[in-house]
């Protein structure tokens, strides 16, 4: 069983802006269709997650919200913040960096910065920031390949963050993690997301964790999406019928959330 408990983070952020609509969206490769019938709104400020079985395409959905996929059908519109590359951090499942080049965490970081017009005082700033942000503050002389798996995880938040993003889009950015450096990753995006109103959309597999962190979640199975806010998408039959398992979700007098599958 895995207790989480309802975030209240986020919700008393200003998020009238609509930053990015999706109406009736087709999304696929080629002519292989993959979802349909997605209707989604994100507004400045808030927190989403991408839940859902494995396969079901949650990635494409990912891909569709960042205009690396070109819509098949439907309509989607990205404005304010999503509208501008240089206020979106991605975050990938994995780092594809060549493991043969000799790389420093600064230099692997400061990549991040590439198309952003900063002084040499502002990149360092920014790194420094970045780097606390994920908890590897003084770091950056560090051999990038020779920090643990964790380490490198969230060196490749900290690219993303250094560009002092309004948007985080990542990918399972806790795969693979422990379970105590997943919670600190967590805890430091929720953190920006209250105090510096950034916009989170994570995709993830646990439903603990968004129930915990999240404001919103997309919950994509069967070829669709069902958005909206955690209590309207965190119901028992809505997941058993999206995983195909029985699903119990029990709030607590503390008022965490106790989740458990099968």
């Amino acid at each position: 069983m895995k207790k989480a408990t309802p975030k209240a983070t986020g919700s008393d952020a200003p998020v009238d802006d609509v930053i990015l609509e999706a109406s009736s969206l087709r999304l696929g490769y080629n002519s292989r269709p993959v979802l349909d019938r997605v209707d989604i709104r994100v507004r400045s400020g808030e927190f989403w997650f991408l839940i859902g079985p494995n396969g079901h395409g949650k990635t494409t959905l990912l891909l569709g919200m960042l205009g690396q996929l070109r819509p098949a059908g439907g309509r989607l519109v990205r404005q304010g913040d999503f509208a501008r590359p240089n206020r979106i951090g991605f975050v990938p499942q994995e780092c594809r960096t060549n493991p043969t080049l000799p790389t420093t965490v600064r230099e692997f970081v400061s990549l991040g910065l590439v198309g952003i017009r900063a002084s040499r005082a502002e990149r360092v700033d920014r790194l420094s920031w970045a780097l606390g942000a994920v908890g590897l503050g003084g770091m950056e002389d560090r051999d990038f390949w020779s920090l643990s798996g964790g380490q490198r995880q969230r060196a490749l938040v900290a690219r993303a963050l250094i560009r002092r993003p309004r948007i985080l889009v990542a990918d399972e950015p806790a795969s693979g993690l422990d379970l105590s450096v997943e919670t600190a990753l967590y805890q430091s995006l929720a953190e920006l997301n209250r105090t510096e109103l950034l916009t989170v959309i994570l995709v993830t597999h646990d439903l603990a964790v968004a129930a915990r962190y999240g404001t919103h979640l997309a919950l994509v199975h069967d070829g669709g999406v069902e958005a909206g806010t955690i209590r309207e998408i965190l119901q028992p039959g809505r997941l058993a019928q999206a995983y195909r398992v029985p699903i119990e979700v029990s709030p607590e007098p503390s008022g965490s959330v106790s989740v458990r599958l099968g």
